[in-house]
């Protein structure tokens, strides 16, 4: 007898009664019928379009990041651009930098690739960091779940940003920036990542199939990667969906104070903090990288929200629920005022 597969709406279960996480097709599914979330993922794959294609956006405005245009800009005044809204025009498509004349649009651009790269890569080491220490926690002795979770409750209680200007403050002038940020936030941001997996792996652990997976002899590596890594998916994709505009604010924030991206590497955080002298005389210089960040932090938040939601079954569920109670509930008033017109 062939098994049924279960209706739309409905929660599969793993082993032992456990919810089992949506599959693509369901995730997509779930996100679609999600206007904010389809909004946001939108406003991102343009944004990572536009980072990508920096280079040759720049050669189709005929303009380089790096570029001084002294002629563009009034000395007389203090190096404002001329014209309006910050000098724009048909070379300069979203003006130029007040003081130097570089072309503000190339920077912005080139500003994404840097901020986007940061906070990828950060979020990249602290999934891999924080997976590989919460599975050695569940996975390990009472003595080292006791020791890994010392530690890790001592990270997560560290002043954060107070260690990453110092650690970026004395670091070479030589070593790269965008890599020395990726390596600082990342190691320091991995305690959140772990305490999740720790508390799934010791729930999981206790359930038949990886029970099992121990009894018949698999090492705890083998049972990691077999039947553990599949159940975390979930949770994992969750917490990185959260890390990824928090670690954009932590990129900014350092170039910001000086100490992210150094100049002539453009970074969103590093034209702010330059803007902060500019604001009266040239808003757009002001409202351009700041509109750029505040809109991808917005978007990167309302979508690992939705990706959240989509990936938890109990809430799901909870949903489906309260879309059949609306339902049945219309459908009681309209019988009722049917009835009374009768």
């Amino acid at each position: 007898m062939t098994q049924q597969a279960p209706p739309t709406g409905e929660l599969t279960t793993g082993a032992a009664g456990a919810p089992a996480a949506p599959g693509p097709a369901t995730l997509i599914g779930r996100l679609r019928a999600r206007p904010a979330a389809l909004l946001a993922a939108g406003v991102l794959g343009l944004l990572v379009v536009l980072a990508l294609a920096a280079p040759l956006l720049a050669a189709l405005e005929g303009q380089s990041p790096n570029t001084y245009h002294d002629a563009l800009v009034d000395s007389a005044r203090g190096g404002v651009p001329y014209g309006s809204l910050g000098g724009v025009s048909a070379e300069h498509w979203l003006g130029v930098e007040p003081g130097t004349g570089r072309d503000l649009f190339v920077r912005l651009l080139y500003g994404a690739r840097v901020s986007l790269l940061v906070a990828a890569g950060a979020t990249v080491l602290q999934l891999a960091v924080g997976i590989a220490v919460g599975l050695a926690a569940g996975l390990g002795s009472r003595f080292a779940d006791s020791l890994l979770g010392r530690a890790t409750d001592v990270l997560v209680s560290l002043p954060t940003l107070v260690i990453l200007i110092a650690l970026t403050a004395v670091a070479p002038a030589g070593f790269p920036r965008p890599l020395l940020l990726i390596l600082v936030i990342g190691l320091l941001g991995w305690g959140g990542v772990s305490k999740v997996v720790r508390a799934q792996t010791l729930g999981l652990k206790k359930l038949d199939h990886v029970a099992a997976a121990r009894l018949g002899g698999s090492g705890r590596l083998r049972v990691a990667r077999r039947e553990l890594l599949p159940a975390l998916a979930a949770p994992v994709i969750t917490y990185a969906a959260l890390l990824l505009p928090a670690n954009i604010v932590a990129e900014s924030s350092l170039s910001f104070l000086g100490i992210g991206v150094t100049p002539p590497t453009p970074a969103w955080g590093q034209m702010l903090s330059s803007a902060t002298t500019w604001y009266r005389a040239d808003p757009m210089y002001v409202l351009l990288p700041a509109g750029l960040l505040f809109t991808t932090v917005l978007a990167l938040t309302v979508l690992g929200e939705a990706v959240r939601t989509a990936l938890d079954p109990r809430a799901a569920g909870r949903l489906g629920v309260g879309r059949t109670r609306g339902r049945v509930r219309g459908g009681i008033r309209g019988r009722i005022r049917k009835g009374g017109a009768a």
